[in-house]
């Protein structure tokens, strides 16, 4: 089977409702028994994730004046529309107001954050631990935000929620743009094997981070508006592109050759 039909058949997958466990699609009358304890975050998953943050902050090597202002989870896990394809989405809350040539360090994170969620497959209970770094000062929109460090519900879910956060939706769908196109900087770079690496754990990412959404919010989830955002502005063609490039060029004597024909049509095309 070519690459072109596994990609063809991820997306007729992912939209084909027999595909979908619709069992899961009402709300859950309780929060995910492996993580919460009578609304309290379990203690052991409390210590490592702070230990976790912990050390990502301290890795981060920034001023002594910038301090970790909190560390939240969010996301479905914090909500009762959790499922098993969930992430422990961590965030560690730092003041932006206090940081110094504000653009650079927001790119410096960036680079942190995809470096260690790429290397780092950690698992909270079967959930994998992904990493992101926030402005304190930055309205959070989400159904329910636990504040690790104090121990405390900042805002309690509901089980009931018919809004639409678009926010989150540019917020997240921007994060994976970036992602994309930062397998694309490889590929220009020559490292095709992080390039199609790269490029194959996204596509998992992608699928897995659609199934979630619609087998616990349905076709209006965050998840899901957020795969349509990426498919309608191109970049789930670019990244299988990419992928197919990356593979060809790894695959094929003086690949670099190939790179240089196929650098400037990969930005033309994808």
């Amino acid at each position: 089977m070519s690459f072109n039909d596994i990609w063809k058949k991820f997306l007729e997958e992912a939209s084909d409702p027999q595909f979908v466990d619709v069992s899961s699609l009402k709300t859950k009358d309780h929060l995910a028994p492996g993580v919460w304890e009578r609304g309290d975050l379990l203690p052991t998953m409390r210590d490592q994730a702070v230990r976790i943050a912990n050390e990502f902050f301290e890795a981060l090597e920034l001023d002594p004046n910038i301090k970790l202002e909190d560390i939240t989870l969010t996301g479905s896990l914090a909500t009762y529309n959790w499922s098993d394809l969930s992430d422990f989405d961590l965030h560690i809350l730092i003041d932006f107001e206090k940081l110094k040539n504000l653009p650079l360090m927001e790119d410096y994170f960036k680079q942190k954050i995809r470096n260690w969620n790429r290397t780092h497959k950690i698992l909270f209970d079967g959930y994998e631990v992904e990493i992101y770094v926030q402005d304190s000062n930055e309205p959070h929109y989400a159904n329910g935000i636990y504040s690790i460090l104090n121990n405390d519900w900042i805002k309690r879910p509901s089980k009931f929620r018919n809004d639409i956060d678009f926010e989150s939706v540019k917020k997240k769908a921007a994060q994976l743009m970036d992602e994309i196109d930062n397998v694309y900087d490889y590929y220009a770079e020559k490292d095709f094997r992080a390039a199609l690496d790269m490029s194959e754990s996204l596509m998992a990412r992608i699928k897995k981070y659609r199934q979630m959404g619609l087998q616990t919010d349905g076709i209006n989830s965050i998840e899901n508006l957020v795969f349509k955002v990426l498919r309608r502005n191109e970049y789930l063609h670019k990244l299988s592109s990419l992928r197919i490039l990356a593979y060809d060029a790894l695959m094929s004597v003086n690949g670099s050759d190939l790179a240089e024909i196929s650098i400037k049509r990969t930005k033309d095309n994808v």
